[in-house]
């Protein structure tokens, strides 16, 4: 019969014989890495600080390319989309104006302004030569004789700017006019387009197919110029944002195969590294697991190769990588 001291001692070197080996066990055990389960997100931006008049989905709701979430009020973008499109027809008519020319009619009356200027220019320098005579004489003040003279200058100037304004007409309108009318055409076009696309932006539709996540303002709410008025988690498969201690960044590296593991589910889905940042971010407190909180960590994605349900974004997750196996 063996004795009690023995059979101590013995038991002893048993039990330690088995920690030796769940702690070796523990330490072959790959690493894990802790993060969120994700879908990619599309924000869609208020385009104007219209009230919401209509709301055509609920969150959660399946939704597919073009499918009409929401609509913004159109009363006043409507209205300057109206503006436009007048201003924009005010300068096409100019612009075809300044390239057709003057009419024959305005060409016709600058020619009879100038032969009404002939005229008065041919009245006027007669009276100043039946009137110099008499004033040499004496017979008339010089004043009046200067009146006379200064009379036909002006009649002969009038002629002359009746000439160029009849030769202006003649040789149409300058390219350079021509031009700016086009110019401002395109500027009224391209405003008008802008207004177009604003109001056609005032509803809102699906980009891509997906699950509306979230729709932060309800129906009467205003929003202000960019505020996210409905958000889509849209693609085929889930992916895993972790975030990988320092002393593990060497070992994982973009394609790598990983385990993602998820409370309630007994198997972990298979997973493969599709993103990883080279440079240090801040860390979530969840991350930050006994020495870790002194380390730098490292934002990754892995991309989850299966699923077979639709799996909920924000559950927490636990990554295993298998170093490229």
């Amino acid at each position: 019969m063996m004795e009690p001291s023995l059979s101590r001692t013995f038991r002893r070197q048993a039990l330690a014989g088995v920690l030796a080996l769940l702690v070796a066990g523990c330490g072959q055990k790959p690493p894990q890495v802790l993060g969120t389960l994700e879908w990619d997100r599309i924000a869609l931006p208020a385009p104007a600080d219209e009230r919401i008049v209509a709301i055509h989905v609920r969150e959660g709701q399946q939704v597919q390319a073009g499918t009409p979430l929401l609509e913004l009020d159109p009363t006043r973008t409507r209205a300057q989309l109206e503006a436009a499109q007048a201003l924009e027809r005010q300068n096409r008519e100019l612009l075809d104006e300044r390239e057709h020319g003057p009419r024959a009619e305005q060409i016709a009356q600058a020619r009879a302004s100038l032969s009404a200027a002939q005229a008065e220019v041919a009245d006027a320098e007669a009276y100043y030569r039946r009137l110099q005579p008499l004033g040499q004489r004496r017979l008339v003040a010089a004043s009046e004789v200067d009146r006379a003279r200064a009379a036909a200058g002006s009649a002969r100037a009038q002629v002359r700017v009746a000439e160029q304004a009849l030769l202006e007409l003649q040789r149409g309108t300058r390219p350079e006019q021509v031009a700016q009318a086009g110019s401002a055409l395109a500027a009224a076009t391209a405003q008008a387009q802008a207004q177009a696309v604003l109001l056609q932006k005032l509803e809102l539709v699906a980009p891509r197919a997906g699950r509306v996540d979230s729709l932060p303002y309800r129906l009467g709410d205003q929003a202000a110029v960019g505020a996210s008025l409905a958000v889509l988690l849209v693609g085929d498969r889930p992916y895993a944002r972790v975030y990988v201690p320092e002393t593990l960044r060497a070992g994982v590296k973009v394609g790598d195969a990983a385990r993602i593991y998820i409370d309630g589910r007994e198997q972990p889905l298979p997973g493969r590294v599709r993103m990883i940042r080279s440079e240090p971010v801040f860390t979530p407190y969840y991350a930050l697991t006994g020495a870790d909180a002194a380390r730098l960590s490292y934002l990754a994605e892995v991309s989850v190769q299966q699923a077979p349900t639709q799996l909920p974004a924000g559950i927490p997750v636990r990554v295993e990588f298998d170093g490229g196996r």
